[in-house]
Protein backbone atom coordinates (compact mmCIF):
# COMPACT_ATOMS: atom_id res chain seq x y z
CA UNK A 1 0.00 0.00 0.00
CA UNK A 2 1.05 3.74 -0.28
CA UNK A 3 1.54 6.19 2.48
CA UNK A 4 2.67 9.28 3.13
CA UNK A 5 5.53 9.78 5.51
CA UNK A 6 8.00 12.49 7.01
CA UNK A 7 11.33 11.71 8.64
CA UNK A 8 12.20 15.48 9.27
CA UNK A 9 9.65 18.15 9.23
CA UNK A 10 8.90 20.30 6.10
CA UNK A 11 6.15 19.77 3.62
CA UNK A 12 9.17 18.95 1.33
CA UNK A 13 9.78 16.26 3.94
CA UNK A 14 6.72 14.28 2.41
CA UNK A 15 7.46 11.74 1.07
CA UNK A 16 5.07 8.51 -0.46
CA UNK A 17 6.45 5.07 0.31
CA UNK A 18 5.06 1.06 -0.35
CA UNK A 19 4.24 -0.64 3.18
CA UNK A 20 2.48 -4.16 3.34
CA UNK A 21 -1.16 -3.65 3.71
CA UNK A 22 -1.79 -4.73 7.48
CA UNK A 23 -4.06 -7.69 8.52
CA UNK A 24 -6.21 -6.76 11.87
CA UNK A 25 -6.76 -8.67 15.21
CA UNK A 26 -9.26 -9.37 17.70
CA UNK A 27 -11.17 -6.65 18.09
CA UNK A 28 -9.61 -4.32 14.83
CA UNK A 29 -10.90 -3.72 11.91
CA UNK A 30 -9.26 -3.25 8.16
CA UNK A 31 -10.31 0.29 6.74
CA UNK A 32 -9.33 1.46 2.91
CA UNK A 33 -9.41 5.25 2.95
CA UNK A 34 -11.07 7.12 0.23
CA UNK A 35 -10.80 10.04 1.17
CA UNK A 36 -8.88 12.25 4.12
CA UNK A 37 -9.17 15.82 5.17
CA UNK A 38 -6.67 18.43 6.14
CA UNK A 39 -6.73 20.35 9.48
CA UNK A 40 -4.21 23.70 10.54
CA UNK A 41 -3.16 20.63 13.25
CA UNK A 42 -1.82 18.79 10.57
CA UNK A 43 0.14 21.42 8.84
CA UNK A 44 1.81 22.48 12.11
CA UNK A 45 2.64 18.60 13.29
CA UNK A 46 4.34 18.52 9.62
CA UNK A 47 6.46 21.91 10.10
CA UNK A 48 7.33 20.63 13.28
CA UNK A 49 6.06 23.72 15.38
CA UNK A 50 2.92 22.53 16.75
CA UNK A 51 5.44 19.11 18.12
CA UNK A 52 8.84 18.91 17.84
CA UNK A 53 9.63 16.21 19.91
CA UNK A 54 7.60 13.42 17.49
CA UNK A 55 9.05 10.81 16.73
CA UNK A 56 10.18 10.16 13.12
CA UNK A 57 9.32 8.79 10.79
CA UNK A 58 6.29 9.39 11.33
CA UNK A 59 2.44 9.38 8.88
CA UNK A 60 0.51 12.25 9.35
CA UNK A 61 -3.12 13.46 9.53
CA UNK A 62 -6.09 12.74 11.24
CA UNK A 63 -9.23 12.51 9.17
CA UNK A 64 -10.57 10.10 7.13
CA UNK A 65 -13.31 8.07 5.28
CA UNK A 66 -13.18 5.29 3.98
CA UNK A 67 -15.01 1.50 3.77
CA UNK A 68 -14.60 -1.20 5.91
CA UNK A 69 -12.48 -4.18 4.21
CA UNK A 70 -12.12 -6.91 6.82
CA UNK A 71 -12.40 -7.76 10.57
CA UNK A 72 -11.07 -9.41 13.50
CA UNK A 73 -11.83 -12.15 15.82
CA UNK A 74 -14.78 -10.32 17.85
CA UNK A 75 -15.83 -7.61 15.96
CA UNK A 76 -19.76 -7.31 15.75
CA UNK A 77 -20.18 -3.68 15.13
CA UNK A 78 -18.91 -3.91 11.72
CA UNK A 79 -18.87 -5.81 7.95
CA UNK A 80 -16.94 -5.56 5.44
CA UNK A 81 -18.36 -3.06 2.71
CA UNK A 82 -19.48 -0.89 5.56
CA UNK A 83 -19.06 3.14 4.95
CA UNK A 84 -17.28 4.45 8.35
CA UNK A 85 -15.21 7.88 9.34
CA UNK A 86 -12.05 7.63 11.59
CA UNK A 87 -12.65 8.80 14.92
CA UNK A 88 -10.41 11.47 15.86
CA UNK A 89 -9.69 10.71 19.73
CA UNK A 90 -9.79 6.76 19.85
CA UNK A 91 -9.37 6.75 23.94
CA UNK A 92 -12.22 9.28 24.13
CA UNK A 93 -15.70 7.29 24.03
CA UNK A 94 -18.06 9.25 26.41
CA UNK A 95 -18.45 11.61 29.25
CA UNK A 96 -16.34 14.38 30.10
CA UNK A 97 -12.78 14.77 28.64
CA UNK A 98 -9.78 13.23 31.05
CA UNK A 99 -6.15 13.32 30.84
CA UNK A 100 -6.66 9.53 30.05
CA UNK A 101 -9.25 9.23 28.31
CA UNK A 102 -8.27 12.24 25.96
CA UNK A 103 -4.52 10.57 25.39
CA UNK A 104 -4.86 9.00 21.82
CA UNK A 105 -5.72 10.52 18.96
CA UNK A 106 -4.82 9.99 15.50
CA UNK A 107 -2.47 11.88 13.60
CA UNK A 108 -0.11 11.88 16.74
CA UNK A 109 0.42 10.37 18.94
CA UNK A 110 -0.63 7.35 17.32
CA UNK A 111 0.13 7.20 13.53
CA UNK A 112 -2.07 9.11 10.75
CA UNK A 113 -4.22 8.31 8.42
CA UNK A 114 -2.29 9.30 4.94
CA UNK A 115 -2.27 6.11 3.82
CA UNK A 116 -4.46 3.80 1.69
CA UNK A 117 -5.01 1.26 4.45
CA UNK A 118 -5.29 1.44 7.97
CA UNK A 119 -6.20 -1.21 10.77
CA UNK A 120 -8.11 0.98 13.81
CA UNK A 121 -10.12 -0.26 16.65
CA UNK A 122 -13.87 -1.64 16.44
CA UNK A 123 -14.56 1.36 18.29
CA UNK A 124 -12.42 3.83 16.50
CA UNK A 125 -15.15 3.92 13.51
CA UNK A 126 -18.14 5.90 12.89
CA UNK A 127 -20.70 5.07 10.36
CA UNK A 128 -20.71 7.79 7.37
CA UNK A 129 -24.56 8.64 6.72
CA UNK A 130 -25.90 7.61 3.30
CA UNK A 131 -26.74 11.31 2.20
CA UNK A 132 -22.54 12.22 2.50
CA UNK A 133 -19.82 11.10 0.33
CA UNK A 134 -16.35 9.56 0.80
CA UNK A 135 -14.70 13.33 0.66
CA UNK A 136 -17.38 14.99 2.76
CA UNK A 137 -17.17 12.23 5.91
CA UNK A 138 -13.89 12.88 5.78
CA UNK A 139 -14.13 16.71 6.32
CA UNK A 140 -15.68 16.16 9.83
CA UNK A 141 -14.09 14.16 12.60
CA UNK A 142 -12.04 17.44 13.89
CA UNK A 143 -13.55 20.48 12.52
CA UNK A 144 -17.07 19.60 12.54
CA UNK A 145 -17.15 17.80 15.85
CA UNK A 146 -15.39 20.90 17.07
CA UNK A 147 -17.83 23.14 16.12
CA UNK A 148 -20.52 20.68 17.50
CA UNK A 149 -19.34 20.53 20.59
CA UNK A 150 -18.54 23.91 21.28
CA UNK A 151 -22.18 25.13 20.56
CA UNK A 152 -24.25 22.42 21.65
CA UNK A 153 -22.39 19.89 24.31
CA UNK A 154 -20.53 22.59 26.23
CA UNK A 155 -22.27 25.87 24.89
CA UNK A 156 -25.57 24.75 25.23
CA UNK A 157 -27.25 27.20 23.20
CA UNK A 158 -31.20 27.73 21.99
CA UNK A 159 -32.97 29.01 19.13
CA UNK A 160 -32.74 32.70 18.81
CA UNK A 161 -29.17 33.05 20.50
CA UNK A 162 -26.70 35.53 18.67
CA UNK A 163 -23.20 33.37 17.82
CA UNK A 164 -20.52 34.74 16.05
CA UNK A 165 -17.85 32.57 14.02
CA UNK A 166 -14.40 33.59 13.18
CA UNK A 167 -12.73 33.27 9.97
CA UNK A 168 -14.33 30.97 7.01
CA UNK A 169 -12.17 28.48 7.83
CA UNK A 170 -12.98 24.35 8.37
CA UNK A 171 -14.42 24.92 12.62
CA UNK A 172 -16.25 28.36 11.63
CA UNK A 173 -17.99 27.31 8.89
CA UNK A 174 -19.36 23.44 10.11
CA UNK A 175 -20.68 26.29 13.43
CA UNK A 176 -22.13 28.53 10.95
CA UNK A 177 -23.77 25.52 8.92
CA UNK A 178 -25.37 23.88 12.28
CA UNK A 179 -25.82 26.96 14.10
CA UNK A 180 -28.30 28.44 10.93
CA UNK A 181 -29.93 24.79 11.05
CA UNK A 182 -30.40 25.58 14.51
CA UNK A 183 -32.42 28.92 14.53
CA UNK A 184 -29.62 30.74 15.78
CA UNK A 185 -28.40 34.23 14.69
CA UNK A 186 -25.23 34.03 13.06
CA UNK A 187 -22.46 36.58 12.67
CA UNK A 188 -19.41 35.35 11.09
CA UNK A 189 -16.00 37.35 10.19
CA UNK A 190 -13.60 37.38 7.69
CA UNK A 191 -10.72 39.58 6.03
CA UNK A 192 -12.62 38.88 2.40
CA UNK A 193 -15.68 40.12 1.03
CA UNK A 194 -15.94 37.35 -1.14
CA UNK A 195 -15.77 34.78 1.54
CA UNK A 196 -18.15 37.15 3.39
CA UNK A 197 -20.95 36.75 0.47
CA UNK A 198 -20.38 32.85 0.55
CA UNK A 199 -21.18 32.58 4.13
CA UNK A 200 -24.03 34.39 3.75
CA UNK A 201 -25.13 32.19 1.28
CA UNK A 202 -24.59 29.37 3.83
CA UNK A 203 -26.71 31.08 6.34
CA UNK A 204 -25.08 33.92 7.67
CA UNK A 205 -27.43 36.40 9.24
CA UNK A 206 -24.53 39.48 9.68
CA UNK A 207 -21.19 39.96 8.32
CA UNK A 208 -17.89 41.46 9.26
CA UNK A 209 -14.96 42.22 7.57
CA UNK A 210 -12.34 42.56 10.06
CA UNK A 211 -9.64 43.90 7.62
CA UNK A 212 -11.96 46.74 7.31
CA UNK A 213 -13.23 47.19 11.07
CA UNK A 214 -10.44 45.51 12.97
CA UNK A 215 -12.30 46.59 15.96
CA UNK A 216 -15.12 43.90 15.37
CA UNK A 217 -16.15 43.43 18.39
CA UNK A 218 -17.29 47.05 18.91
CA UNK A 219 -19.68 45.90 15.30
CA UNK A 220 -20.71 43.49 16.89
CA UNK A 221 -22.24 45.16 19.93
CA UNK A 222 -24.17 47.77 17.54
CA UNK A 223 -25.55 44.40 15.70
CA UNK A 224 -26.50 43.06 19.23
CA UNK A 225 -27.75 46.87 20.18
CA UNK A 226 -25.19 46.87 22.34
CA UNK A 227 -25.61 43.61 24.44
CA UNK A 228 -23.47 41.48 22.87
CA UNK A 229 -23.46 37.95 21.51
CA UNK A 230 -24.68 35.06 23.40
CA UNK A 231 -21.45 32.90 22.55
CA UNK A 232 -18.01 33.29 20.30
CA UNK A 233 -16.35 30.59 18.17
CA UNK A 234 -13.03 31.04 19.18
CA UNK A 235 -10.26 29.83 16.83
CA UNK A 236 -7.47 32.96 15.94
CA UNK A 237 -5.64 33.23 19.49
CA UNK A 238 -3.94 35.54 20.37
CA UNK A 239 -4.45 38.02 17.61
CA UNK A 240 -8.61 37.87 18.00
CA UNK A 241 -8.80 37.08 21.83
CA UNK A 242 -9.22 40.68 22.59
CA UNK A 243 -12.13 41.49 20.29
CA UNK A 244 -13.74 38.08 21.31
CA UNK A 245 -13.86 39.68 25.43
CA UNK A 246 -15.49 42.68 23.62
CA UNK A 247 -17.94 40.96 21.66
CA UNK A 248 -19.28 38.70 23.82
CA UNK A 249 -21.80 39.83 26.40
CA UNK A 250 -22.07 39.59 30.35
CA UNK A 251 -22.41 36.01 31.38
CA UNK A 252 -21.81 34.88 27.67
CA UNK A 253 -19.64 32.00 26.45
CA UNK A 254 -16.29 32.02 24.35
CA UNK A 255 -14.86 28.53 23.21
CA UNK A 256 -11.63 28.51 22.84
CA UNK A 257 -10.73 25.89 20.55
CA UNK A 258 -8.20 27.59 17.73
CA UNK A 259 -4.74 29.02 17.67
CA UNK A 260 -4.37 30.32 13.99
CA UNK A 261 -2.72 33.35 15.57
CA UNK A 262 0.36 31.35 17.90
CA UNK A 263 -0.11 30.20 21.36
CA UNK A 264 1.08 33.04 24.07
CA UNK A 265 -2.11 35.03 24.46
CA UNK A 266 -2.02 37.88 26.85
CA UNK A 267 -4.81 38.67 29.00
CA UNK A 268 -6.16 42.15 30.25
CA UNK A 269 -7.39 40.68 33.74
CA UNK A 270 -9.16 43.78 34.17
CA UNK A 271 -10.87 43.40 30.84
CA UNK A 272 -11.61 39.87 31.34
CA UNK A 273 -13.28 39.97 35.10
CA UNK A 274 -15.26 43.16 33.68
CA UNK A 275 -16.13 41.01 30.72
CA UNK A 276 -18.22 38.78 32.82
CA UNK A 277 -17.54 35.79 30.42
CA UNK A 278 -17.21 32.32 30.85
CA UNK A 279 -13.98 30.58 28.94
CA UNK A 280 -14.12 27.19 28.08
CA UNK A 281 -11.49 25.78 26.41
CA UNK A 282 -12.28 22.13 24.35
CA UNK A 283 -10.53 19.09 22.49
CA UNK A 284 -12.85 18.77 19.51
CA UNK A 285 -15.16 15.94 21.12
CA UNK A 286 -15.91 11.97 22.42
CA UNK A 287 -17.55 8.88 19.87
CA UNK A 288 -20.15 9.43 21.44
CA UNK A 289 -20.56 13.17 20.35
CA UNK A 290 -19.45 12.59 17.05
CA UNK A 291 -22.62 10.07 16.22
CA UNK A 292 -24.94 13.32 18.14
CA UNK A 293 -23.04 15.21 15.39
CA UNK A 294 -23.58 12.42 12.59
CA UNK A 295 -27.66 12.73 13.56
CA UNK A 296 -28.00 16.05 12.99
CA UNK A 297 -26.31 16.43 9.65
CA UNK A 298 -29.09 13.33 8.71
CA UNK A 299 -31.34 15.69 9.92
CA UNK A 300 -30.82 18.54 8.55
CA UNK A 301 -29.44 17.19 5.21
CA UNK A 302 -25.93 18.86 5.60
CA UNK A 303 -22.95 18.94 3.24
CA UNK A 304 -19.49 19.89 4.23
CA UNK A 305 -18.39 22.80 2.29
CA UNK A 306 -15.48 21.61 0.27
CA UNK A 307 -12.85 24.27 -1.09
CA UNK A 308 -10.89 21.49 -3.36
CA UNK A 309 -9.95 18.10 -3.64
CA UNK A 310 -6.17 16.56 -4.37
CA UNK A 311 -5.57 13.58 -5.46
CA UNK A 312 -3.54 11.18 -3.11
CA UNK A 313 -0.23 11.87 -5.08
CA UNK A 314 -0.52 15.50 -4.87
CA UNK A 315 -0.43 15.26 -1.09
CA UNK A 316 2.02 17.83 -0.40
CA UNK A 317 0.60 20.58 -3.06
CA UNK A 318 -2.58 20.17 -0.56
CA UNK A 319 -0.55 20.76 2.48
CA UNK A 320 0.73 24.25 0.16
CA UNK A 321 -2.49 24.96 -0.78
CA UNK A 322 -3.82 25.09 3.41
CA UNK A 323 -0.41 27.25 4.20
CA UNK A 324 -1.59 29.83 1.50
CA UNK A 325 -4.85 30.66 3.70
CA UNK A 326 -6.71 30.60 0.79
CA UNK A 327 -9.32 28.42 1.07
CA UNK A 328 -12.91 28.40 1.81
CA UNK A 329 -13.92 25.20 3.71
CA UNK A 330 -12.02 21.60 3.65
CA UNK A 331 -9.40 20.43 1.85
CA UNK A 332 -9.62 17.27 0.93
CA UNK A 333 -7.28 13.99 -0.49
CA UNK A 334 -8.89 11.72 -2.67
CA UNK A 335 -6.83 7.98 -1.84
CA UNK A 336 -9.01 5.92 -4.45
CA UNK A 337 -12.39 6.81 -6.46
Amino acid sequence: MKTWQIDRFGIDALKLIDRPIPQPGSGEVLVRWRAQSLNYRDLVIVQGTYLPNLPLPFTPLSDAAGEVVSVGDSVTAWRPGDRVIGHYIQSWQEGPPTPENTRLSLGAPLPGVLTEFSVLPEHGLVPLPAHLSFAEGATLPIAALTAWNALFTTGDLRPGATVVLEGTGGVSLFGLQLAHAAGLRTLITSSSDEKLARARELGADETINYRATPDWGRRVRELTGGRGADFVLEVGGPATFGEALRAVRANGRIAFVGFLSGTALQLDAVEFIRSGATVHSLRVGSRAMFRELLRAMEQHRLHPVIDREFAFGEAPAAFRHLLTGAHFGKIVIRTAD
